[in-house]
C-alpha cells in the first residue's frame, strides 16, 4: 500500500494535464523563446519577459506558474544568448527551472535566418510534506517536512524566420536527457522520469492596409504516451501598438486576449482562459498577464516598436 501510494504522489508531482510536463501558456506567439532556445537573438534588440499564469481560478492548490526570461543577439547578431527562470506550483509540489541557451543564427536569404539552438539547466522538484494529509497519520511514506531533488537537463531547436518579422516556423526538444526524478530509495520507478517533448510553432502576418494586420499562429506540442496537442491563434494588430485575438487549445480551452505597447518598448499582454473540460463547472477560468521590455537595440534596428 505505501509503494502504491508513493508512486501516486510522485508520478502526480511530475505530470500536469495529459502528460505535459512542462508549463504551458496562451501567449506562446508573443514569446516562444521559453519552448524553444534557437529564439534567442532573433530580434535585434534584448528583451525580458515575465508570463504570470494563475491555472483554473476557484480551484484550492490550482496550478500556478510564474516565468521570466531574457534573451537578445551578439553585437554582430550572428548569435543569440539568453536564460530562462520558472517557477511551476500545483498543491504541495513545486518545480522549478533554470536555463541558459546560445543560438547560432545562419543567413539563408536576403531576409531570412536559420537559428540552431540549444539550452542547459537544472530543474528542482520538491514536495512539502507538511501540506499533504495521509488516509492514516502513522503512515511515514513520505516524510512531514520539506523534499527535494535537483537534477540537470538539456534541450534543442531550429527557428527559420523573416528578418521583417513577418514569418516563422521552429521546432524544438525539451528535455532531451528524461533524467529520472528520485526523492527516497523506494520511491523510485520507471515512471518517475523527465519526458521528451516535441514543439514545432508558427506564424506569419498578413498586412490589411496600413495600419492594420492578421497573424494566424500555430502551436503543436507532443509526448509520449499523451495524445498530440495543439493551439491555434489569431491576432489583430492596429498600427503595431495594439490587438486582440483569440486561440483554442485542442479539447482543453478557448481564450481571449488583449495586449498593446507603451512607450515604444513595454509590452502588456493579457490573455484569459475559457475551460472546455468538467473543471469548468468549480473553475471560473484562467488568468494570465505577460510584461516586456526591451533594451539594448542595435544601433541599425528602427526606433519604431514592434509588436512581437
Amino acid at each position: 500500500m505505501k509503494k502504491l501510494l508513493a508512486i501516486i504522489i510522485f508520478v502526480a508531482a511530475l505530470a500536469e494535464l495529459r502528460a505535459q510536463q512542462l508549463p504551458h501558456y496562451s501567449n506562446y506567439m508573443l514569446n516562444n523563446y521559453p519552448m524553444n532556445p534557437a529564439v534567442g537573438g532573433s530580434n535585434s534588440y534584448f528583451e525580458g519577459l515575465s508570463n504570470n499564469r494563475y491555472q483554473w481560478i476557484g480551484i484550492t492548490d490550482a496550478p500556478r506558474t510564474y516565468m521570466l526570461s531574457v534573451n537578445g543577439p551578439t553585437r554582430n547578431k550572428k548569435m543569440g544568448l539568453g536564460g530562462l527562470l520558472f517557477t511551476d506550483i500545483v498543491g504541495p509540489t513545486r518545480r522549478t527551472g533554470l536555463y541558459l541557451s546560445y543560438a547560432y543564427h545562419i543567413k539563408v536569404a536576403e531576409k531570412v535566418r536559420v537559428s540552431l539552438g540549444i539550452s542547459a539547466g537544472i530543474l528542482q522538484f520538491m514536495v512539502d510534506g507538511s501540506k499533504i494529509t495521509l488516509h492514516d497519520p502513522k503512515d511515514n511514506v513520505i516524510s512531514g517536512g520539506v523534499e527535494q531533488t535537483i537534477i540537470p537537463d538539456f534541450g534543442a531547436g531550429i527557428y527559420v524566420y523573416s528578418t521583417d518579422k513577418k514569418w516563422y516556423v521552429g521546432a524544438s526538444v525539451p528535455q532531451i536527457m528524461q533524467s529520472r526524478v528520485k526523492f527516497y530509495d523506494y520511491t523510485y520507478t520507471g515512471l518517475s522520469r523527465l519526458a521528451t517533448h516535441y514543439y514545432v510553432t508558427g506564424g506569419y502576418k498578413f498586412d490589411l492596409g496600413a495600419n492594420f494586420k492578421i497573424e494566424p499562429s500555430a502551436c503543436v506540442k507532443y509526448v509520449a504516451p499523451a495524445p498530440v496537442q495543439f493551439d491555434l491563434g489569431l491576432r489583430a494588430i492596429y498600427k503595431e501598438k495594439i490587438w486582440i485575438g483569440g486561440a483554442y487549445r485542442h479539447l482543453d480551452a478557448v481564450s481571449a486576449m488583449v495586449g498593446f505597447v507603451m512607450q515604444e518598448n513595454i509590452t502588456f499582454a493579457y490573455a484569459y482562459d475559457f475551460t472546455m473540460t468538467n473543471i469548468k463547472k468549480y473553475s471560473t477560468g484562467t488568468h494570465e498577464l505577460m510584461i516586456g521590455i526591451k533594451f539594448h537595440k542595435a544601433a541599425e534596428s528602427s526606433s519604431k516598436a514592434k509588436i512581437q
